[in-house]
Formats: C-alpha cells, structure tokens, sequence
C-alpha cells in the first residue's frame, strides 16, 4: 500500500467514525425529543407526577388495591396494607418522595392561584358538561348524582382546575367522564382540605388536596391521588394514569 493510499484510508475511515458519531447524537436528541412530547401534561405537578398516589402521614389499602405508578410517603414512613403496583414502585421517607412532596406544594400553590375562575360555588357538578377551563367553590364541592362531563373539544392539551375551598365529595355510583378527545390527567382538583370519592363511584383527574384523600370501596381513579399532609386511604380501589 502506497503512502497515498494508507492517508486516503484513514480519511475514509475518520469520515465515517465521525458520521457515525453525528448520527447518534441525532438519535438521541430524537429520542428524547419524542419522549417529552408523548408525555402527559405535567406541568404543575414536575416530579409529584411520577406518583398515582403521594400522601404525608401515612397511606392504607384495605384488601388489595391496583395501582397503575409509584407510591410514595414523605414525611411519614407508614404505608400498609396490600398494593399490585405496576410502572412504579414503593416509597416511603426517602429523597425521591421528598423532591415529589416539594413539587407537590407547589403545584398546589399554582392551581390554587390561577385566575379567571368561573364560580360554581352551591352548584352541583353532576349532570353538567364542562368545556376547559377554570372553575371555582368557595367552600365545597360535591356531585351527588349522575355524571359530570368534561368536553376536550377536540383538544388532547385542554386543561380543566377546579378550585375548591373545603372539601370535595363524589357520591355513591356518581361518575366523572372525559369525551371530546380529552386527557383525564389534564384535571386538576385543589382542594382546600380532604377529598372523598364513595363507594363504586368513577372519577378522572389529579386530585391534589391539602389533608386526606379518602377511596372508599371499588371507587376507581383515572388519574392521581395525592395529599399534601395527611392521609391516602385505600378500600380495594383501582388507580391508573392513562
């Protein structure tokens, strides 16, 4: 081999080292790209997100509850009972749960925070179809019959946040539906104090209140359930973030 025929040689073979460099690079920043527009809109929640349920002082499931991500604890350590947790994991007291916690405050902060609210404050929910928005309760909320409807309009990114100033209560056999093209963890609940779904009652969104949450039996969630202090209790209940 001839000294002009080794450099020309090694030129090749650098040009394709260094394409093949470029190409990973670009598949990587493809994939990643990819993987942060398929993901849900979790954009008050950050790391809190990860959690179908998050709670403070401790989390319970009565009889074996299915939940579809991680369960988390912080600052209590006390989680009992029996779970079939699938795409997630356990986790109590540690500096995962913590960063979620944090994260967790302050999407509270921001949800309770955004203004424009239309008030609904001694209406109640079931029987009504709600197109996105910002809807507001002075004290309570309840939808103690029928079923609430939440439009998307044709829009997977519309967002719905209920403001609520005490608690929140969805009665017995009572259902919260999604039509229109709209995404279940695109709802918001802040809720002033605790959140109780009865028994096979269905409902959809993040349920975010500042002290417990409360499953009772068979009740389902198409969502999350997540409480800033106080408890998640659980009464064979099915969770799931879809």
């Amino acid at each position: 081999m001839t000294t002009t025929q080794f450099t020309t040689l090694i030129f090749v073979l650098l040009t394709l080292v260094s394409a093949g460099h470029l190409s990973l690079r670009m598949n990587n920043q493809g994939q990643s790209f990819t993987k942060t527009n398929t993901s849900h809109n979790n954009n008050f929640l950050g790391s809190a997100g990860q959690f179908a349920v998050l709670a403070g002082s401790a989390i319970t499931s009565k009889g074996v509850s299915k939940v579809n991500g991680a369960v988390g604890l912080f600052p209590g350590t006390a989680i009992s009972g029996k779970f079939n947790v699938s795409n997630g994991s356990i986790h109590a007291g540690d500096s995962f749960t913590k960063n979620a916690k944090m994260d967790l405050n302050k999407a509270y902060r921001a949800l309770k925070n955004q203004n424009g609210a239309v008030n609904l404050t001694g209406k109640n929910l079931g029987g009504m179809k709600l197109a996105p928005g910002v809807y507001k309760f002075n004290s309570s909320c309840a939808i103690s019959h029928g079923t609430l409807t939440l439009d998307g309009k044709d829009d997977p990114n519309a967002e719905w946040i209920f403001q609520i100033g005490s608690t929140l209560l969805a009665a017995k056999k009572t259902k919260v539906e999604m039509i229109g093209g709209g995404n279940a963890l695109n709802v918001y609940w802040q809720v002033g104090s605790s959140a109780t779904l009865s028994a096979k009652s269905e409902f959809c969104g993040n349920i975010i209140a500042y002290a417990s949450i409360t499953l009772n039996k068979k009740a389902s969630l198409n969502g999350r359930a997540l409480a800033r202090v106080g408890a998640v209790t659980l009464i064979k209940n099915k969770i799931s973030m879809k």
